[in-house]
């Protein structure tokens, strides 16, 4: 993780994002860590490189795509549904979570339907 990583334009534009919405050192443009009493630009916002240590140790994690995308790209899975790369933290996961969600809700109404079908047939066959 000491290597310093090329970036691409989407990957730079939510980089800068998330050191925009959640780096501590982020101060309206400014380096907080880098001040030695004249402001210091930020050199994680102007560059196309993950050049900051702190963004890469503390921040970049909070994007679990995007620090899969860059640095873990073994960990990458491929959704069953829509063939999207996700990343995931167990190798049994087969979809991404918008697709898991989806795939859960149907899953749980197909089991409620079938669970209500057998209390009606066992309560049928109690009348008969």
């Amino acid at each position: 993780m000491s290597e310093i990583k090329r970036l691409t334009p989407p990957q730079s534009r939510r980089v800068n994002a998330l050191v925009k919405k959640e780096c501590c050192n982020y101060d309206g443009g400014n380096c907080i860590l880098l001040d030695d009493g004249e402001t210091c630009v930020c050199p994680q916002i102007i560059s196309f490189s993950l050049l900051c240590k702190w963004f890469r140790a503390a921040v970049l994690p909070i994007d679990k795509e995007l620090y899969a995308e860059l640095y873990a790209p073994e960990d990458k899975r491929r959704c069953v549904v829509c063939n999207s790369h996700f990343a995931s933290s167990s190798n049994s996961v087969k979809y991404c979570p918008d697709c898991g969600n989806r795939i859960r809700r149907r899953q749980a109404a197909e089991r409620k339907r079938k669970q209500r079908e057998m209390s009606r047939s066992r309560h049928e066959k109690s009348l008969v």
